[in-house]
């Protein structure tokens, strides 16, 4: 799966979604080649803005802080992505749909590509700023989630895989604010 694919799966139940379902990587493939580069980028920008000018953010605090918490914020986000797909997965069997771990896992694991790759507006001290990309990632963390449960499990209704998908964001926001109340709080 190639990252530049993202922004057409946002908007898209096809094309891409359906080269996926041809290729089926397997879960340790997608957690090598999607969780985990994507996962550092943001323990990477706390580690920079914190080191740089995390006054901007919370004031008084360490740039031994900031690093603490970025690799705390790592393994909370390596852990967060197999929570997702279980959730994911259970939600499914709740909504009587016939989903795998294996899907769960692939949606889990691409849903959060925008959140990972908003983190990059940290280059910029501005919390204002990074509140705006942040919500716009969340959106398209959303989309993402849609669109990869209505294809990837087969569903025909829409307002299933909406509702599926919103519980599913919803459960991930939390855990986002949870990661974040980890990093600012630690």
């Amino acid at each position: 799966m190639n990252p530049l694919q993202i922004p057409n799966m946002i908007f898209s139940f096809r094309g891409e979604w359906d080269e996926l379902i041809r290729i089926h990587p397997s879960i340790s493939r997608i957690f090598a080649l999607v969780v985990l580069p994507f996962s550092l980028l943001p323990p990477a920008m706390i580690y920079y803005a914190g080191e740089r000018y995390g006054d901007v953010f919370v004031q008084g605090v360490s740039p031994d802080h900031w690093h603490t918490a970025a690799g705390i914020f790592l393994l909370a986000e390596l852990l967060t992505v197999p929570v997702m797909a279980w959730l994911m997965h259970l939600a499914s069997r709740a909504n009587d749909v016939a989903a795998d771990y294996h899907d769960c896992f692939t949606v889990a694991a691409i849903a959060p590509i925008p959140m990972w790759v908003s983190s990059l507006v940290l280059f910029i001290p501005n919390l204002a700023v990074g509140a705006v990309v942040g919500a716009l990632a969340l959106a398209c963390s959303l989309a993402l989630t849609y669109r990869g449960a209505y294809t990837l499990f087969h569903m025909h209704e829409d307002l299933r895989a909406l509702q599926m998908a919103t519980v599913v964001t919803g459960a991930g926001l939390l855990a986002w604010l949870v990661l974040m109340q980890i990093v600012l709080l630690h």
